[in-house]
C-alpha cells in the first residue's frame, strides 16, 4: 500500500525548470476514479507549467515548505498545512514554483478518470488525456495555433 512517508516515485520530471518528483498514490492503491499524487519540489523548480482543466478539478494540500501559487489573480505564498480548490475552467488555472531554499511536499487530489483537456495560455498549447486508472490512455499535446477547421482532411464516404 503507497504511504507518503516512504513514496514510491513512479513519475520523475527532468525538464530543466520543472524537476520534480510525483508519486501517483491514487494509482498505486488501484484507485479508477481518484487522482491522489504526492509531490516533491526542489528549489528553484516549478511543479508544472501554468495551465488549466476543462473536465478536472484539483485540491492542493500543502505539506512542507511554502510554495509559490500562481492563479489569474498573481502571485501568492502558500503556508504549510494549506488547502486550495482549483476549479475547472480559466479561473482555475495555476502553476506551483518553490522560490525558496528548501524542498516544499504537497499532496495533489484531483477527480479523475474521465478523458481531460488542459490548457496552457504561456505555450499557447492544448493536451488531450485519456486518465486511465493505471496511468495510461491518450497523452496528446498540440499547438492552438495549428486549429484546423472541423472537415479539414476529410473525403465524404464512397457511395456504394
Amino acid at each position: 500500500m503507497p504511504n507518503i512517508h516512504d513514496p514510491v516515485f513512479d513519475e520523475p520530471r527532468e525538464q530543466p525548470g520543472f524537476r520534480s518528483l510525483r508519486a501517483h498514490l491514487s494509482h498505486q492503491a488501484e484507485c479508477e476514479r481518484l487522482g491522489l499524487s504526492l509531490w516533491e519540489l526542489p528549489a528553484g523548480e516549478a511543479a508544472y507549467p501554468y495551465h488549466y482543466h476543462l473536465a478536472e478539478e484539483e485540491l492542493l494540500l500543502v505539506l512542507d515548505g511554502r510554495p509559490s501559487l500562481r492563479t489569474p489573480d498573481g502571485w501568492r505564498d502558500l503556508q504549510q498545512g494549506e488547502v486550495v480548490a482549483f476549479l475547472r475552467g480559466e479561473h482555475g488555472a495555476h502553476q506551483l514554483v518553490n522560490h525558496t531554499e528548501n524542498t516544499v511536499r504537497f499532496l495533489a487530489f484531483s477527480t479523475s478518470g474521465e478523458p481531460d483537456i488542459v490548457i496552457r495560455p504561456d505555450s499557447g498549447t492544448l493536451g488531450a488525456y485519456e486518465r486511465l486508472p493505471n496511468g495510461s490512455g491518450l497523452r496528446a499535446v498540440f499547438r492552438m495555433g495549428d486549429n484546423v477547421d472541423y472537415y479539414d482532411g476529410e473525403q465524404p464516404p464512397a457511395k456504394g
